[in-house]
C-alpha cells in the first residue's frame, strides 16, 4: 500500500521555505510521513515543528501529490500552505530569527523566491513550491517516477544500498531516486 505524508509551503513576502535534506543532499518542503491515529493537518503542523522549529497555521490545501515507484509501492502527500503563527514570530523575531533545524534529518533551511529555487531538490518539490507560490488550490498531481529497485524495499534498506554504493549521497539520489518515469508528470485535477 502506498505511504501517506505531508509537506507544508510556508511562504513569506514571494519566499518559500525549503530544507536541506540530510539524507540525500537535496532541498525540500518541511513534511514527512503522518503517524496512526494523526490527520493530515496535524502532521503536517508537527512535521514543521519537528524540523524548523516553527508552529504554523494551515490555510489552505495546495494539492495531493502521488509518486508510483518509491519505498512502500508508491507515495501520497497532501500539501498545505501555512503562515508562522503570530507567536512564534514574536518569539523568532527576540531571538535573531533563527530556526531550530532537527538534527540528523535538516541541514539547513532557507528562503527561496520563484524564481531562485534550488536545482537540486527532492523529486516532485518543485511542482509543489510553484504551486504553493502561485496561490494553487486543489491541485492533484501524478509523477511517475523510475524504481529500479524491488518493490517494497524499506528506507532504512534504500539508505544501506547507498551507502554500499560507494557514490556519494546526492550522487546516488540523482541516479537511482530521482528520476522521472516515462510517464512524466500530469495534473489530473
Amino acid at each position: 500500500m502506498p505511504g501517506i505524508g505531508v509537506n507544508t509551503a510556508i511562504v513569506r513576502e514571494d519566499r518559500i521555505l525549503l530544507t536541506l535534506r540530510h539524507d540525500w543532499e537535496v532541498w525540500c518542503l518541511p513534511g514527512g510521513a503522518v503517524e496512526p491515529d494523526e490527520s493530515l493537518a496535524q502532521a503536517a503542523i508537527r512535521e514543521t515543528r519537528e524540523e524548523v522549529g516553527l508552529d504554523v497555521r494551515l490555510t489552505r490545501l495546495v494539492g495531493l501529490y502521488s509518486r508510483n515507484g518509491w519505498i512502500d509501492h508508491g507515495l501520497h502527500v497532501a500539501v498545505f500552505a501555512a503562515e508562522i503563527a503570530d507567536d512564534c514570530l514574536r518569539r523568532s523575531y527576540r531571538t535573531g530569527g533563527e530556526l531550530a533545524l532537527q538534527q540528523g534529518e535538516v541541514l539547513e533551511a532557507r528562503w527561496f523566491a520563484r524564481h531562485a529555487l534550488p536545482e537540486a531538490m527532492l523529486f516532485g518539490h518543485p511542482q509543489r513550491a510553484l504551486d504553493a507560490l502561485a496561490g494553487v488550490s486543489g491541485a492533484v498531481w501524478y509523477h511517475d517516477s523510475e524504481w529500479p529497485f524491488a518493490p517494497g524495499l524499506t528506507r532504512r534498506e534504500l539508505y544501506n544500498l547507498c551507502e554500499r554504493s560507494g557514490l556519494s549521497s546526492a550522487e546516488f539520489y540523482r541516479q537511482f531516486v530521482g528520476k522521472p518515469g516515462p510517464g512524466g508528470s500530469r495534473l489530473e485535477v
